[in-house]
Formats: C-alpha cells, sequence, structure tokens
C-alpha cells in the first residue's frame, strides 16, 4: 500500500522517527485521560450524572483548543519546541496526578475541572509545536505526505488510548484515579522521549523571534479579523457557507453525543460497567463510520462535488437520525452511531477541501483556525443545548426531532445556495 510505502520513507529520518514518538505517547496519553475524566463524570456509581456535568466536563476538554489555540503560535515561536514537548508533558503528567488525587478525594466538581483544565490548555501547545517542528525533520520532498501521516497516526493513537482507559477500567482497576494516573505515567513517557531529541534541532531560529509578546499577540489578533474578512468575500461565500455548514452539523453530533452518554448511563443499561462498555461500543462504531468517510468521500465528492457531498451527508442525517434516534434502543442507537461517524466526517473532508481550494494560501491558516475556534465552539455549545433539554434518563423526542430539523436545513439551505 501506499500509505505504508510513504510511512516506511518517512521513518528513515531519525529526527521524524523520534518526533513521531512523542507524538503517539502524548496523543495516546491525552485519549485516556479524556476517556478517564468522561467515565468519572457520567459512570461513577456514586454519581448522579446529569447532562449539565456532561456539558462541563466538554467544555474543559475543548474550550482550550478554542481560546488558546489561534495565540499558540505567537508563543511558540518564543520558545523552543523540544522544551515544549519536554516541560509541557511533565506539566501535564503532575497535573493528572492533581487530578487522581482529586478524584480519590472526591471534591467537587470545579476543583477536578480546574486540574483538568490544566491537563488540556498545555494540549494546544505540544499539538501546535508538533506540526510547526516538522519541516525540521524531514525534506521539504515529504512534507505534504508527513503532514498527512503524522496527524493521522497521532489520533489513532488517541483512540487506542481511549481503548486503553476502557480495558483498565473494566478489566484491571475498577477506578478512575487509576486509569487518569496511567494517562500520566505516558505523559512522563512522552517527556523523555522528547530528551533524545537535540535541543535546538526542532527551532525556532533565534534571530526570527520577534521583539515583543505584546505584539505578537495583538498581530495574531488582526490576523485573525483579517482571516473572516477575507472569508467574508463574495468570491469565496462556497468556503463561508461550508463552514457555517460543518459547524452546525458538529452542534447537531455534540448534541447526540450527549443524548448517548445519559441513555448509556441509564435508559440502556442496568450497571456502571454495561453502561460503560455500550458507550466504548458506540464510540467504537462511530469511529468505524470515521474511517468509512475516509474512504468514501474522495470517490463522492469526486463524483457529486464537494458541496452536494455535504448535501448528501446532511440530508441522509435528518431522514436517519429520527428513524435510528426515537426508538432509545441499543441497536438503533449503534447504527445511528455508525451513520453520524460517517456523515459527520464526510461532511468535514469535504468543508477542508472546499478551504483549501477556496481561500488565497496567505489567508489559509488564518481561516483554519477559524474553523478550529467554530468547530469547537459549536460541540461546547451542543452540550448546553442538550443539558437544557434532556431528562434524566437521556429520553428527549424535542431533542432529537431539533437535530433532525437542523441537519434538514443545512441540506435544502446548501442546495439553495449551490442553484444561485
Amino acid at each position: 500500500m501506499a500509505v505504508v510505502r510513504d510511512l516506511r520513507v518517512l521513518l528513515r529520518f531519525q529526527g521524524f522517527r523520534r518526533l513521531l514518538t512523542v507524538r503517539l505517547l502524548s496523543q495516546g496519553a491525552d485519549g485516556v485521560f479524556q476517556v478517564a475524566l468522561a467515565a468519572y463524570v457520567v459512570f461513577s456509581p456514586e454519581r448522579q450524572t446529569s447532562a449539565a456535568a456532561i456539558a462541563s466536563a466538554m467544555a474543559v476538554l475543548l474550550l482550550p483548543y478554542s481560546l488558546v489555540g489561534p495565540f499558540a503560535g505567537a508563543l511558540l515561536d518564543r520558545w523552543r519546541r523540544r522544551q515544549v514537548f519536554l516541560h509541557g508533558n511533565l506539566l501535564r503528567a503532575l497535573m493528572a496526578c492533581v487530578t487522581a488525587l482529586l478524584i480519590l478525594g472526591r471534591v467537587p466538581d470545579g476543583l477536578l475541572f480546574a486540574a483538568a483544565l490544566c491537563v488540556t490548555a498545555v494540549n494546544r501547545f505540544v499539538l501546535a509545536g508538533l506540526s510547526a517542528s516538522l519541516p525540521r525533520v524531514v525534506d521539504a520532498e515529504r512534507l505534504v505526505v508527513a503532514n498527512s501521516l503524522s496527524p493521522t497516526a497521532g489520533t489513532l493513537a488517541a483512540t487506542a488510548g481511549g481503548g486503553l482507559a476502557f480495558l483498565v477500567r473494566l478489566l484491571v482497576a475498577d477506578s478512575d484515579a487509576a486509569v487518569v494516573l496511567v494517562g500520566a505515567a505516558l505523559y512522563l513517557c512522552a517527556a523523555l522521549a522528547s530528551l533524545r531529541i537535540a535541543k535546538d534541532l526542532l527551532g525556532p531560529d533565534r534571530a526570527m523571534t520577534p521583539a515583543r509578546l505584546s505584539t505578537a499577540l495583538k498581530g495574531c489578533a488582526r490576523d485573525l479579523v483579517a482571516g473572516v474578512r477575507h472569508l467574508a468575500a463574495p468570491e469565496r461565500r462556497e468556503a463561508a457557507w461550508a463552514l457555517t455548514a460543518m459547524s452546525l452539523m458538529r452542534f447537531c453530533y455534540g448534541a447526540m453525543l450527549v443524548m448517548v452518554l445519559m441513555l448509556c448511563r441509564y435508559a440502556l443499561t442496568s450497571t456502571t460497567d454495561d453502561g460503560l462498555a455500550l458507550l466504548g461500543t458506540a464510540l467504537g462504531v462511530s469511529g468505524a463510520g470515521f474511517f468509512a468517510a475516509a474512504v468514501l468521500t474522495p470517490w463522492a465528492a469526486g463524483r457529486l462535488g464537494a458541496g452536494r457531498w455535504i448535501r448528501v451527508c446532511s440530508g441522509a442525517a435528518a431522514v436517519l437520525v429520527p428513524a435510528l434516534g426515537l426508538p432509545f434502543a441499543t441497536g438503533p442507537l449503534l447504527a445511528g452511531a455508525f451513520v453520524l461517524g460517517l456523515a459527520t466526517q464526510g461532511a468535514k473532508i469535504a468543508t477542508d477541501t472546499i478551504v483549501q481550494s477556496t481561500v488565497e494560501d496567505a489567508y489559509r491558516g488564518r481561516i483554519f483556525s477559524v474553523y478550529d475556534v467554530l468547530f469547537n465552539v459549536a460541540f461546547v455549545g451542543a452540550a448546553g443545548v442538550a443539558a437544557l433539554m434532556l431528562p434524566p434518563d437521556g429520553r428527549s423526542v424535542p431533542l432529537v426531532v431539533t437535530i433532525a430539523v437542523i441537519y434538514g436545513s443545512v441540506a435544502v439551505a446548501i442546495a439553495r445556495f449551490e442553484r444561485q
């Protein structure tokens, strides 16, 4: 396979191998930590979980990406990236240990979320640093391939970390604190792995460092505003429509995820272990939908066009969400998880393609920063709306109907835009 061949070529670069090791360990730890936090909030036997608590946990996990992300580059350009990986992962290991102690101490959720927020906020710097370091460890000819394979490998590592967390929780130790400590150990391993990289190999070059941090941060804010204005130009309406559609579909996916969490916890299972196992199965099936979208979308978007493929994804979701969601039963729930994974990821791939092909190169990075903010804020906003609409057992006909209407509205709006 071409992917295997490309990866073998990249692994010949020592710097790439070592940087990839840091990425895999770091993102694997992220997967463990996120599942551990979700399991504690949703599936602890001694807790009466609410949709509001789930929304708070999602805000802790995702908002740092949105608030810190656009400005992370201004700071990363002032720090040696190898040191960011070393100290960032050491700090996350420490804060993960603190989080484990807080879980054992049964402290108020506010203190627990504050500790978790420190872990997830640092993650934005580590991920941005990993991407910024790639040109320093591979040649220009292979940079595009490296940019494709390295983040994909990190996503798979995070998924594997989540699977490891489920296994530890169900088979080894029925303790969320123990799972968090597994994540802390992986963060520590990532920090130690970074020591194998030369301190100055990953940059940045000191001569290129801006003189004042305040100037750099103000420049980031101006650049984001300029990016939004660039996106609002009439010749880039397709990209603006695609981003709006993707944000609404992400909102729908987030609201359905909160409902699934509540159903797994209360309505569809009798014990917390059964609920955790069902949630793991649902997430795995949704991940299979993501993979199916990666395989199907290049062909479908090539035949239909990226915009029409978004319309197909949202239209299919509008029909299938009520058909599979309203029974509130395990089998339809799992089928719906696959459909939503396929529709959401298929639309995202098509949106990425539209943005990349219609936005000028000088603005592309800024537009994707805006995209990142919209993507995560929509998800957190969905959790907040679901918290207001969901009953204690998670069965909400109005929420399912609302989500179907939003999907349908996206399909209709995209169709009208294409006719214009």
